[in-house]
C-alpha cells in the first residue's frame, strides 16, 4: 500500500511525524506538507502565484502553499505514481462539528477525492496534547481496514481521537457531526502604530453533543469516525426551492 501524508500544521509538526512513522510500518509513505502552519486554510488553492516544492529528506517534501495545494500538486503530476490512500494529520487539536468547514486537515483529505477511494483526516482532541501515538494507532487500523475492505469512493473519514493513552481508549464509534454554539467575541488591540488589530475568538462550545455525535464519543473516551462527502447539496431542499422559485 502506498500512502500520501499531509497536514495543516506544517511538515515539522509532531503530529505528522508520529503519524508518518506509524504508517511506515505497514506501507510505503510519502509526505507532502505545508512549509509552515496553515491551520484554518480550509479548501483554499493558490491560483495567482507559483508554488515551490522542496525535498527535505527522502520521500519528504514541503510546499509553500495550503494543505489542499500539497495534495493537489502531489496527485496531479508531481508524484510519478498514484498513491492508494491519502491520510491527513495528526492535527494538533480536534476537528469536531463545524470545525470541518475551516479545517485544513480535513481539506487535505478531501482533496484526495481524486483517488476515487476513501481518505482519512486525523485529529487529536484535548489540551496539553501528548498521546499522538494513540491517534496514530487508530489511523493505522483504519488504513489497513480500508485496504482489506474498501468503502464507498466518495467518503472522507474524519477521525478524532481523545488525548488519552491507548490503553484507556474505549474503542472506535461511527458518528455524525455535532455543532457548536456561536464563536466567542473577537479580540481587539492596537498595533505599535496605534492602528486597531483584531484576533478571531475561540470556537464556541458544543451545542449539539448528544449521543451519536462526534462530541459525545470523544467525551465518553471513544475515537470518533464521521463519514464526510464533498457534495454540499441539500438534496432534500431542491424540490422546495424549485417550488419557491416558481414556474420558469
Amino acid at each position: 500500500m502506498k500512502i500520501l501524508v499531509s497536514n495543516d500544521d506544517g511538515y515539522l509538526a509532531k503530529g505528522i511525524n508520529v503519524l508518518t512513522e506509524a504508517l511506515e510500518r505497514v506501507a510505503d509513505v510519502v509526505v507532502v506538507a505545508p512549509d509552515r502552519n496553515r491551520s484554518g486554510a480550509s479548501n483554499s488553492l493558490t491560483l495567482r502565484s507559483p508554488l515551490r516544492i522542496s525535498e527535505v529528506a527522502s520521500n519528504r517534501y514541503k510546499v509553500d502553499g495550503t494543505p489542499s495545494d500539497c495534495v493537489h500538486l502531489a496527485l496531479t503530476g508531481y508524484l510519478d505514481y498514484e498513491p492508494d490512500l491519502v491520510v491527513s494529520g495528526i492535527n494538533h487539536g480536534g476537528n469536531l462539528g463545524d470545525d470541518v468547514i475551516y479545517s485544513g486537515t480535513v481539506a487535505a483529505a478531501m482533496e484526495g477525492r481524486f483517488l476515487r477511494l476513501p481518505t482519512i483526516a486525523v485529529s487529536l482532541v484535548g489540551n496539553k496534547l501528548m498521546h499522538f501515538d494513540t491517534a496514530a494507532a487508530v489511523a493505522v487500523e483504519l488504513a489497513l481496514k480500508i485496504e482489506r475492505a474498501p468503502l464507498s469512493s466518495d467518503v472522507v473519514l474524519n477521525l478524532n481521537v481523545p488525548n488519552i493513552p491507548a490503553a484507556e481508549l474505549k474503542g472506535v464509534r461511527a458518528t455524525r457531526l455535532g455543532f457548536r454554539r456561536k464563536s466567542e467575541q473577537i479580540f481587539t488591540d492596537m498595533d505599535p502604530y496605534g492602528r486597531p488589530i483584531y484576533w478571531v475568538g475561540p470556537a464556541g462550545e458544543a451545542q449539539d453533543a448528544e449521543e451519536g455525535t462526534d462530541f459525545h464519543a470523544i467525551e465518553q473516551g471513544f475515537a470518533s469516525v464521521t463519514p464526510l462527502k464533498v457534495d454540499l447539496t441539500r438534496h432534500s431542499a431542491v424540490k422546495d426551492l424549485s417550488d419557491w422559485l416558481g414556474p420558469e
